[in-house]
């Protein structure tokens, strides 16, 4: 046996018009949009016609609520249409397949009147067809999902009326100067005139994608000073978008500062000429973060909130081409305008090295402008490979940071690619430069390069190896001595990439609880390769050189374990809590001995 759902229209009404909509505001905007509707069916039938729309507020006596009207001369509704329009929820308000292709309709829901709702428990709506013979009908509708119809004795004018009573606690949303804000924020581009009862004009601003410019220059002035209007900001160039695909044009501006990587990417979006949001996502491939646009679409389709776009085939399409056009102005400026690419450069040098990193071609073309930084200072790619043609670079900046000087001091140049994308830009170089070879450097590399000691070195300090040896054995912590430049560094950290991640699984377990310990441990367990790390002191230094020497067992392991810690210091890394009382009791111990060291102290 078969059952029907029960429906209790009262909470689906709450539901779609207190949740669908992330604002009332868009009270408003459904208000505009279904006149624009109304008016473009009736322009279907009677070409000739002149649209309007018309807003007034009421003014509230003592105790009363304020009341705002809107009128469109639009097509108007029958008492059919009203019964299957008005009061049926999710019903397309479009009156066949033919109307709805050949006009230009912004909703495509059924719902949207249900945005009055939010502002408004009572929604009165008059209304007379255009058909011929069609009575004047007013239909009430309340927010607990009933509704009253009856035929008015009165001869209007083609065209629908919305008259709209404040709630409580909504009264904000029908001051006259609330309302002329919000219906030039979302219709100020629509193509029929938005007048308010006073008289005022609504929508009298064109976008300047629709003008015509003598010259490129007042092209440029007209853009940036458009987007500064917009956004309150000085753009640092502009970008005209026009894609036949989803039928968009419209502008992206380029930020005149670096945005962070975390922050969303939101763009201002018109449908038909209608405010979208201003907070659409999804518009642009993901790296062309550089830009902020103001777009109106025709083809797109709007979600049921009418706030952002449906994730389709068409929208994927629209974003891979307004993505090209991106690339193609970058492409133009590294031809012709190379002054402004560099500034450019210098504000978004990761989304281009995103793009980049995805497209060999374009990154053929600015390899030669990307900038890295270097041991020896910031330089292109190109610029390294002309005096060096093994790219030597490390791929962990604390790793970098550590051994920069080191390498520095081998008279090698040293890529710092720990920054996004720049690892994945290195391996790209062999593919365009088939003669560059890569080497990956890291601490443990740069040690087969130091100098062996001589056997009578070795003889001297062996002693102080079997020390150092002992005392780091806790540590899990092999020792070596060489000798290296710069002769300042006193001994050098270096780890696998497994004794690193061990570490931090070390470090997690001291401040987890109980059930993590073991997830850390299982995930511990799995490690494959050597968990190796090495601390290799610096024959060359002097204080190195004089604990080779140095016959007080204690006072030479307690070098030993502060040498150690300071070397993981400068290595960038975290201690861990075992260090961290190794420090603690290393200084204090040093200051004891110190103290005791110096003559005519007071007991």
């Amino acid at each position: 046996m078969e059952h029907k759902f029960q429906v209790n229209l009262a909470g689906i009404i709450d539901l779609l018009s207190s949740h669908t909509y992330s604002t009332p505001d868009v009270y408003v905007r459904e208000l505009l949009q279904n006149g624009v509707d109304a008016i473009l069916a009736r322009r279907f039938l009677q070409p000739d016609h002149r649209g309007v729309m018309t807003i007034s507020v009421t003014k509230p006596e003592d105790g009363e609520s304020p009341t705002l009207t809107f009128r469109d001369n639009g097509i108007g509704l029958t008492e059919d249409e009203i019964h299957t329009f008005l009061a049926t929820i999710g019903q397309t308000s479009k009156r066949n397949k033919e109307l709805w292709e050949a006009t230009d309709f912004l909703g495509q829901f059924g719902f949207g009147l249900l945005a009055c709702f939010v502002v408004s428990d009572e929604v009165l709506v008059t209304t007379r067809s255009v058909k011929e013979g069609s009575p004047t009908i007013e239909w009430k509708g309340h927010a607990d999902g009933t509704y009253a119809l009856r035929m008015v004795d009165q001869n209007v004018e083609p065209g629908t009326e919305v008259r709209l009573l404040a709630k409580t606690g909504s009264e904000d949303y029908f001051l006259p100067e609330t309302v002329k804000k919000l219906a030039r924020h979302y219709g100020n581009f629509l193509p029929f005139p938005i007048r308010f009862a006073d008289g005022t004009l609504i929508n009298n601003e064109r976008p300047p994608w629709t003008e015509n410019y003598l010259s490129s220059q007042l092209e440029r002035e007209a853009y940036l000073e458009y987007g500064a209007e917009t956004f309150g900001t000085n753009f640092f160039d502009y970008v005209p978008l026009r894609s036949t695909i989803g039928d968009v044009q419209g502008v992206a501006f380029v930020l005149p500062y670096s945005p962070s990587l975390a922050s969303r990417k939101t763009h201002r979006v018109y449908l038909k000429n209608m405010l979208l949001s201003e907070q659409t996502e999804g518009l642009l491939p993901d790296w062309a973060f550089f830009v902020k646009c103001v777009v109106n679409a025709n083809g797109l389709q709007p979600t049921a909130s009418r706030e952002s776009f449906y994730e389709d085939d068409m929208l994927a399409a629209t974003r891979a081409d307004l993505g090209i056009q991106l690339r193609a102005y970058l492409i133009e400026l590294a031809r012709n305008y190379p002054v402004r690419l560099k500034k450019l450069i210098q504000l978004h040098q990761l989304s281009i090295k995103a793009l980049a990193v995805d497209d060999d071609d374009f990154f053929r073309i600015f390899v030669k402008w990307l900038p890295f930084e270097t041991n020896t200072g910031m330089m292109t790619l190109t610029e390294y490979i002309e005096d060096h043609h093994v790219v030597r670079y490390i791929t962990d900046l604390d790793e970098f940071r550590q051994t920069a000087r080191i390498a520095a001091a081998q008279s090698l140049c040293v890529i710092n690619a720990g920054y996004t994308y720049d690892s994945d830009l290195i391996q790209k170089l062999p593919s365009i430069f088939p003669n560059v070879r890569l080497d990956f450097v890291d601490g443990t590399s740069l040690t087969h390069n130091f100098e062996h000691l001589m056997l009578s070195e070795q003889d001297e300090v062996s002693e102080f190896m079997e020390t150092a040896t002992e005392v780091l054995e806790d540590f899990q912590c092999a020792v070596e001595i060489r000798t290296f430049s710069p002769d300042e560094l006193p001994a050098l950290y270096n780890a696998t990439s497994e004794a690193k991640f061990k570490r931090s699984i070390e470090m997690t377990r001291q401040v987890t609880d109980t059930f993590w310990s073991g997830v850390l441990d299982e995930m511990e367990a799995g490690l494959e390769g050597e968990t190796f790390a090495s601390l290799c002191f610096n024959y060359r230094n002097p204080v190195v050189h004089k604990l080779a020497r140095l016959r007080d067992k204690k006072l030479l392991r307690l070098s030993i374990q502060m040498l150690y810690v300071q070397a993981i210091l400068l290595s960038h890394r975290p201690l861990n809590s075992k260090e961290m009382s190794v420090l603690n009791e290393g200084l204090l111990s040093f200051v004891d001995w110190g103290a005791d060291a110096v003559e005519g102290w007071i007991q």
